[in-house]
């Protein structure tokens, strides 16, 4: 089935929307946060264990896909959902953040891009339809257009060629795409420039998708160019369709999305930094190798609800990190995508009572310090997000 997106109610003073997407596996709330399984698992958690974090939507990465083990053999398992073993809704990016990342400039033409393996340097070809073609036989719920995510800064004319390149693309996956169970959502890019991103959200949804995705954040920009970068295309996006912020998961720029309009979110920084000893907490960020919590007994939070703070002590994550073992990145996994979760579950909350800049504030005092939130509104972009 395609994905039906329900608005139930926009917040009194934000742009905030609270809303359901029903999808092949059932009805789920939004905002939403959505952990990535870029190689069909999210790293080192099991499927129960996701359910347990209240998980919906997962990610799955077509470009890591294709090249290992291959759409082909993933199809003759019976799809992604039987291969990985999740019962629940998947959704496949198209590959186009990870080739640009690989090809150069004068590799993309208007048939597609030309790169290298970063496996073995093999030479690949990938455009549009390949790429819907891909994701069609990996059977996700929801499959991405194939489109250009251009780094910042990008000048004018460059972004405003590879806007229109990008429509095009995108018309092109849309003509070939024939999977009945799957949704298809196209990318809305821009880069800092207001007209593009309304002229960008206006030939999509001339051509029709099921939902729509905000691209080319998270690539370099400073944070208060990132919020125009996300207000310019919510402005202009359908209300009754769902919006995808792609690769952001700080949770203060989860929060600005979602005053911004966003209902879903995705990113690999709670596995990434869990993997360098690093949780998230309402203080801020924390490395569970400092040696002050050799002898802290107490949890990472002792008001979360996830299955590492509820068994086990920062002492003992301490000494799990320290010695490297791997039980220790797998529960810092669990508290940081719980912690995500839980964030997207007090928002909807918080539109509810139509109190969300209020739960701002708080948040960002809580997590800056109160000598850091005067400077919040300049804050530069932070290394640890600056991955898609």
């Amino acid at each position: 089935m395609k994905i039906k997106y329900n608005l139930k109610k926009i917040e009194k003073n934000t742009n905030a929307r609270l809303g359901s997407i029903e999808t092949n596996y059932g009805t789920y709330d939004t905002p939403m946060f959505m952990p990535v399984g870029t190689r069909a698992t999210v790293k080192g958690l099991t499927p129960d264990e996701l359910y347990a974090l209240n998980s919906g939507i997962i990610l799955a990465n077509t470009y890591h896909l294709w090249l290992r083990p291959g759409e082909d053999l993933i199809k003759k398992a019976g799809g992604l959902h039987k291969f990985m073993n999740y019962k629940g809704p998947i959704l496949t990016d198209s590959g186009g953040f990870q080739v640009f990342s690989l090809a150069r400039p004068k590799d993309i033409t208007e048939e597609g891009v030309k790169f290298k393996s970063h496996i073995d340097g093999t030479k690949l070809f990938l455009t549009p339809e390949k790429s819907i073609e891909i994701q069609n036989k990996l059977d996700s719920d929801i499959a991405m257009s194939f489109d250009e995510c251009p780094g910042y800064p990008k000048e004018y004319n460059y972004m405003k060629e590879s806007v229109l390149r990008t429509i095009r693309w995108a018309k092109r996956g849309k003509d070939v795409f024939n999977n009945d169970r799957q949704s298809l959502f196209g990318i809305v890019q821009g880069g800092e420039y207001e007209d593009l991103r309304k002229l960008s959200v206006e030939e999509l949804v001339k051509i029709g998708f099921d939902g729509y995705s905000i691209g080319g954040t998270s690539v370099g920009e400073p944070k208060e160019v990132m919020y125009k970068m996300i207000s310019y295309s919510t402005k202009y996006l359908p209300k009754d369709k769902v919006r995808y912020l792609m690769g952001v998961g700080d949770p203060i720029d989860i929060i600005e999305g979602v005053i911004r309009g966003v209902d879903i979110f995705d990113c690999v920084l709670p596995t990434r930094i869990a993997r360098h000893a690093n949780a998230f907490t309402k203080h801020g960020k924390i490395n569970l190798k400092n040696s002050k919590f050799k002898e802290d007994f107490a949890p990472i939070e002792n008001d979360c609800d996830c299955y590492t703070c509820k068994n086990y002590t920062k002492a003992y994550l301490r000494h799990l990190v320290t010695l490297d073992e791997m039980l220790g990145a797998r529960l810092l996994s669990i508290h940081n995508l719980r912690f995500l979760i839980k964030l997207t579950e007090d928002l909807r909350e918080c539109i509810k009572n139509n109190n969300i800049l209020e739960y701002k504030d708080n948040f960002i005092k809580n997590y800056y310090g109160d000598k850091n939130f005067l400077n919040y509104k300049t804050k530069g972009q932070d290394d640890d997000d600056k991955h898609h």
